[in-house]
């Protein structure tokens, strides 16, 4: 009896992997093959959960890794449907939450965040929507365009992610209004050490609150760190000092008394969407939808 010849490769971690993986496209992954954890966005004020952050976890071989997946679906031109499949599982996940998603901007130019029957419009408390700064600026139309209109029909709010790691024109950044500025990595990994680094986080908080923004500071690893971003006016934090991402939902281990004084904010938190509307459901989204193509 004869046996097929099976090649295999290593993934990044070290683990085996078939080499039929590279050749799977990826629009044919479906949400069976997806997976979505997620890790607490916490209030520096009250130690008490904000948000949730959902990331995606591919099941499927070298996809497991996040970069290599989103990689992939770019050469694949998929990342519009991706994004949607991530969308299905994430939100059937974090009913009742308030809710950080990931955009890559692939998704932009392919108007899958656009459709009448995305998950995003049903969803029964607030969402935000990430975009790297670099994304931010290198497609800064379509951000305009396609997320601002998003944000406009479902009450979702614009995040600006990893602020501080490019180069990004700041005006350009400032333009789209975000309602939330995600600190880079960079900026605070180690903030309690350096205290040019504070008063710099400082400066940006204080810009980013004249500007209607709050700030999240990502990566807080030590309570050092959690400590200075806190002293430095930082308004949410998230990292594995506060909770590893996992489903289901992690609890929130903050390691500091939630006392203190409260800091004064130029301008309030982004206001709560108006749910008392009755919502569609996903059957009106499909008719909806089935409709306007009959138009065309």
């Amino acid at each position: 009896m004869s046996r097929k010849r099976q090649d295999w490769t290593f993934d990044g971690k070290g683990e085996r992997v078939s080499a039929d993986t590279f050749q799977l496209n990826t629009r044919q992954l479906t949400s069976e093959d997806m997976d979505v954890v997620f890790q607490p966005i916490v209030d520096t004020a009250t130690g008490r959960q904000h948000a949730v952050e959902a990331l995606a976890r591919c099941k499927r071989g070298v996809f497991r890794d996040p970069t290599i997946l989103f990689k992939q679906a770019v050469a694949d031109r998929s990342a519009g449907y991706l994004g949607r499949v991530i969308r299905d599982v994430a939100f059937q996940r974090c009913a009742g939450t308030v809710v950080y998603v990931n955009i890559h901007p692939d998704e932009l130019s392919s108007r899958w965040l656009v459709r009448p029957d995305d998950p995003i419009n049903f969803h029964d408390t607030e969402v935000y929507l990430e975009i790297t700064e670099t994304a931010a600026f290198q497609y800064f139309d379509l951000c305009q365009s396609v997320l601002r209109e998003v944000c406009a029909r479902v009450g979702a709010h614009l995040v600006i992610d990893d602020f501080g790691a490019g180069y990004s024109n700041l005006k350009r950044v400032i333009d789209l209004e975000p309602a939330i500025v995600k600190l880079d990595r960079e900026l605070i990994t180690g903030i309690d050490q350096h205290r040019r680094q504070q008063e710099l986080i400082r400066y940006v908080v204080q810009l980013c609150e004249g500007l209607g923004a709050r700030v999240v500071a990502e990566g807080i690893e030590t309570v050092e760190e959690l400590k200075a971003v806190r002293e430095v006016g930082v308004h949410y934090v998230q990292g594995y000092l506060l909770a590893r991402p996992a489903y289901p939902m992690p609890e929130v281990d903050w390691p500091l008394t939630a006392s203190g004084r409260r800091r004064s904010t130029a301008s309030p938190p982004p206001q709560s969407v108006d749910r008392s509307a009755p919502k569609r459901t996903y059957s009106d989204a499909v008719s909806s939808a089935r409709r306007f193509r009959r138009r065309r």
